[in-house]
C-alpha cells in the first residue's frame, strides 16, 4: 500500500475538510478525494461517512487510525534506522503537548548543540499515545508530567518546573487573581486535584487552555493572571509586563523521562539526559521586583 494513501487519510480525519487536508498537503482537492477512494477500494470498506457539511469516521476508519499511525510511523523510523541519514546512531523522542515549548525545546537545542552527530527524529503526541509508541517500539524515550507505571518502563526525574501565579495587573491579592480573569492551564490531572485542594473556594475559571503559551499571550495582549512556569515569565515580569501575586504559592511540577527497561540505547538516552536541566528559583526573580 502506498504510504501516502495513510498519510492523506490522517490528515483527513485531522481536518475533517477536503480543502484544508489539500493544503495542508500541497495537492488539489480531486486528488485528495482520489486518494480516499483508492485507499476504500483497496480495503473493500468506506472509511468515512460524507454527509452535507460534515466528514466522518466510519467504524472501519476507526478501527484503521491507530495502524495508520504506527504504519507512517513505523517507516518513518525505519528509513532512520536504516540510512540515519549518514549518521552512527539516532534517537526517537517524542514529548507531550503540555512540555514541549515549556521545557523540551532547550533540551533539543542543547542536545543538537552537543550531540550533533546524533540523528534525531522528535514528535509531539499525548501521554497515551507517547506510551503506546515507547511499548510498540516507534519511540526510544518521551517526556511527559503523569507517566503510566510499567515495569517494561523506566522512569526518570529530569526536571523540575516551578509555578507562579502572575497577573497583568499590579498590587492583585490571589482571590482577585483567581477571579474572572485566571486562565487555568491544563497541567493534568495531578495538578488540576492540587489546585483545587489549595484553592477549595475559588469559582471555576471561565477559561481553561491546554498550553501554556496560549495562556502567556493572553496576559500579554488582553491581561489576566495563570500560574505559569516561572522561566517562561522571568523576562515578562522584568520587565514590567507581568506581575507575581503577593502571597500566592507556588506549585511544583516534575517532568519525566520515560524508555524501555531492556532498551539498547539507554547510554545514549542516559547521556542525553545529563544535557536536561530546567529549573528557576523563586529567589533568582526577586530582582525583577
Amino acid at each position: 500500500m502506498d504510504i501516502e494513501l495513510l498519510r492523506t487519510f490522517l490528515e483527513l480525519n485531522r481536518t475533517r475538510h477536503f480543502g484544508q487536508a489539500a493544503e495542508a498537503l500541497h495537492l488539489t482537492q480531486a486528488a485528495v478525494s482520489a486518494r480516499i477512494k483508492q485507499l476504500e477500494s483497496i480495503l473493500g470498506v468506506k472509511v468515512f461517512d460524507r454527509l452535507k457539511r460534515d466528514i466522518r469516521l466510519t467504524p472501519e476508519g476507526h478501527r484503521l487510525l491507530r495502524y495508520a499511525d504506527m504504519l507512517i510511523s513505523g517507516w518513518r523510523k525505519a528509513r532512520q534506522d536504516v540510512s540515519a541519514g549518514g549518521a552512527m546512531q539516532q534517537l526517537a523522542i517524542g514529548g507531550s503537548v503540555r512540555l514541549w515549548d515549556v521545557a523540551l525545546q532547550d533540551w533539543f537545542i542543547g542536545f543538537r548543540q552537543n550531540m550533533p552527530d546524533i540523528a534525531i527524529m522528535a514528535d509531539v503526541h499525548t501521554p497515551d499515545l507517547l506510551t503506546r509508541r515507547l511499548l510498540d517500539g516507534l519511540l526510544d524515550v518521551a517526556f511527559m508530567l503523569e507517566p503510566a507505571q510499567l515495569d517494561v518502563l523506566k522512569v526518570q526525574k529530569v526536571a523540575l518546573i516551578q509555578l507562579l501565579l502572575v497577573s497583568s495587573e499590579t498590587d492583585i491579592s490571589v482571590d482577585e487573581a483567581l477571579e474572572d480573569g485566571f486562565l487555568m492551564v491544563d497541567w493534568g490531572l495531578a495538578h488540576a486535584v492540587e489546585h483545587r485542594r489549595m484553592f477549595p473556594d475559588a469559582p471555576e475559571p471561565h477559561v481553561r487552555v491546554g498550553q501554556a503559551n496560549i495562556a502567556l499571550s493572553h496576559l500579554l495582549k488582553i491581561g489576566g493572571s495563570a500560574y505559569l512556569p516561572a522561566r517562561m515569565v522571568a523576562g515578562d515580569i522584568a520587565v514590567g509586563q507581568l506581575h507575581v501575586v503577593e502571597g500566592a504559592p507556588t506549585i511544583d511540577l516534575l517532568a519525566y523521562a520515560v524508555y524501555p527497561v531492556r532498551s539498547a540505547k539507554a547510554p545514549l538516552i542516559k547521556e542525553a539526559l545529563k544535557l536536561f536541566e530546567y529549573k528557576i528559583d523563586i529567589d533568582d526573580l526577586k530582582e525583577y521586583e
